[in-house]
C-alpha cells in the first residue's frame, strides 16, 4: 500500500486523524517531500523519516526532480507513506506520478489530500473563489499571455529570484505602484501577510510557502476589450461609429503601421534589434488592433459575433490551413506551402475560380502579386526566372512601339506595371513595398537637390545642370538609409 498525506499547511495540529494515524504507524515506511515544512519537521522528531531534500539540490530540473522523488517512494518494499506539504491534491506534480508507476507495479494507492493553503487564502484575502473569481497560478511558469482580468493568486514563490521575475512580467502591463500582498507560512505561528507594490515585490521575504495576491487588473488584452466596451457605452464619439465610418481609421492606422515597419531593418526579426523602431511598430500594431477591437465590439451588440469567436476562427482556420504542421502532410518549402494554403482555401471557399474573392479594393501593385500568386498555385507559371525577365521586355518593346496612340499605351503600360509584379514576385520582392523604397529614394534626393539649390530658381536650371546635382544627391549616399 502507497498511502499519500497531505500535511496542510503548518503543524501537526492541523492534520486530520486519520492521516496523522497513517503518519504514527510503526509498520510503515515514511518518506516526505521535504523535512523543510513545520508538520514534517515535528513528524521527523517523533519518528524516521526519510526526506527528498537532497534530491532538490542534484536535480537539473523540475520535472527530473519529481520523477526522482516518485521514483524513490515507490522503490520502498511493504507500505509506504508519502507526507507532502499542503494538499497532496493541490499543485502536487509527484502524486500523479506515483499513481502511474503503482499502477504498472499493481500495488493500491490511498489519499489523505489535506487542508490546502488555498483554503487558508481564502480567508485572509476574503475572497470566493466562485463567486468573485480566482486563477492560482505557478509563479515559476507563468501563462503567457499573462490574464489578470480576475483575481490572481501567484504561488511558489520560493526564491527572491522567482520574485524579481515576476516583477518584471507583471510590469509590463502594471503600474510600478500597483499593490500586491504577499502571504507567508499561513496558518503557522510565523505566518505574515504583508503590503508591498509590484516594483518592490523583488525585496519582499520570499520561501517555500509564501505566494502573492493580486487584485482584479483591466490591463493587457482583456483590459482592452473592457475599455472598448465601456468607451462605447459612455463616450459620445464611439457611440456614434458604425462599421463603416470606421473604415477610414481601419486604412490610417493599417498604412502608419506599414510605415513603421518599413522603418525595422530588413532582416528582422533577425540582426540586432532596433529598439527605437521597435517601440513605433509596438504603437502602430496598438493602433490597428483598436480598430479590430472596436469592430468586433459593435459587432456583439448585434448578437453576430465577439473577439473570442474571431480569435477561435482564425486559430482554426490556421491548424486546418498548417496539416504539414498538424497533420501528417510533407511539405518541403515556402513555396509548397503556399500553394497548399491557396489549395485548401478553394476548397474551403467553394470558389468556382481560382481567382474569386481577391479584394477589389486591394492597391493595384498588391492586387496583381495575388491574382499571380494564385495562379502559381495551380501551376501557371513560369519555373525559372529567366522566361519572366524576358516577358517584362518583350512589355517594354511594345510598349514603345504603342507610344501614340492613347488607349494602345494605356493597355501596355499596364502589362509592363503587371510584369513587372511578376519579376519581383520571383525575385521575392514586395511590388509594394519596392515602390515604396523607390519613392522614398526619389523624395530625399530630391529634397537634397533643393537644399543644395537653396533660395535659387530650380526651374531656370537646365536638365543637365539638375542632372548633375541628382549624381551628388545619389554620391552622398541620399536615398540609401
Amino acid at each position: 500500500m502507497i498511502t499519500i498525506v497531505g500535511l496542510g499547511p503548518a503543524g501537526l495540529e492541523r492534520v486530520a486523524p486519520r492521516a496523522l494515524a497513517a503518519l504514527r504507524a510503526d509498520a510503515a515506511t515514511v518518506v516526505a517531500r521535504t523535512l523543510d515544512h513545520p508538520a514534517a519537521t515535528e513528524l521527523a522528531a517523533m519518528r524516521p523519516v526519510i526526506g527528498c531534500d537532497d534530491i532538490y539540490e542534484a536535480a537539473a530540473d523540475y520535472n527530473s526532480l519529481y520523477r526522482a522523488i516518485a521514483q524513490r517512494v515507490c522503490a520502498v518494499s511493504g507500505d509506504v507513506v508519502y507526507a507532502v506539504p499542503g494538499s497532496a491534491l493541490v499543485g502536487e506534480r509527484t502524486v500523479p506520478l506515483i499513481r502511474e508507476i503503482a499502477l504498472a507495479e499493481n500495488r493500491a494507492v490511498e489519499i489523505h489530500p489535506g487542508e490546502s493553503f488555498l483554503d487558508l487564502a481564502f480567508d485572509r484575502i476574503g475572497v470566493d473563489p466562485i463567486t468573485d473569481g480566482l486563477q492560482v497560478l505557478d509563479a515559476r511558469a507563468l501563462p503567457d499571455p499573462l490574464p489578470l482580468h480576475i483575481p490572481t493568486l501567484l504561488t511558489q514563490l520560493d526564491t527572491a529570484g522567482t520574485a524579481a521575475d515576476l516583477a518584471a512580467e507583471l510590469g509590463r502591463v502594471l503600474a510600478h505602484d500597483t499593490p500586491i500582498r504577499v502571504l507567508t507560512d499561513l496558518g503557522s505561528p510565523t505566518e505574515s501577510i504583508t503590503e508591498t507594490t509590484v516594483e518592490k515585490l523583488p525585496r519582499a521575504a520570499t520561501g517555500p510557502r509564501t505566494s502573492a495576491f493580486l487584485d482584479a487588473q483591466q490591463v493587457g488584452w482583456f483590459g482592452l476589450i473592457q475599455i472598448n466596451r465601456v468607451l462605447r457605452e459612455e463616450c459620445p464619439w464611439d457611440r456614434k461609429q458604425t462599421h463603416h465610418s470606421l473604415l477610414k481609421h481601419l486604412l490610417e492606422e493599417t498604412y502608419e503601421t506599414v510605415d513603421a515597419v518599413l522603418e525595422l531593418p530588413r532582416d528582422a526579426p533577425g540582426g540586432e534589434p532596433d529598439f527605437g523602431a521597435y517601440a513605433a511598430v509596438e504603437e502602430e500594431l496598438g493602433d490597428l488592433l483598436l480598430q479590430v477591437v472596436f469592430h468586433a465590439t459593435m459587432a456583439r451588440e448585434t448578437g453576430a459575433f465577439d473577439v473570442e469567436e474571431i480569435a477561435e476562427g482564425i486559430r482554426r482556420k490556421l491548424v486546418a490551413r498548417h496539416p504539414h504542421v498538424f497533420g501528417d502532410l510533407e511539405l518541403d518549402d515556402a513555396a509548397a506551402v503556399e500553394a497548399n494554403w491557396e489549395r485548401l482555401k478553394t476548397v474551403e471557399k467553394r470558389r468556382d475560380s481560382t481567382m474569386d474573392d481577391v479584394p477589389e479594393a486591394l492597391p493595384g501593385l498588391a492586387r496583381a502579386e495575388k491574382i499571380q500568386r494564385r495562379a502559381a498555385s495551380v501551376g501557371f507559371d513560369w519555373p525559372e526566372f529567366e522566361p519572366v525577365m524576358a516577358k517584362l521586355m518583350e512589355e517594354i518593346a511594345e510598349l514603345s512601339e504603342a507610344v501614340g496612340d492613347q488607349a494602345r499605351t494605356d493597355a501596355e503600360l499596364g502589362d509592363v506595371l503587371f510584369a513587372t509584379v511578376n519579376v519581383a514576385r520571383h525575385l521575392g520582392v514586395e511590388p509594394e513595398l519596392a515602390i515604396r523604397a523607390a519613392t522614398a529614394r526619389f523624395e530625399e534626393r530630391f529634397r537634397w537637390i533643393e537644399a543644395e539649390v537653396g533660395d535659387g530658381d530650380m526651374s531656370a536650371m537646365s536638365l543637365s545642370e539638375l542632372d548633375s546635382l541628382w549624381d551628388r544627391a545619389k554620391a552622398a549616399g541620399m536615398g540609401d538609409s
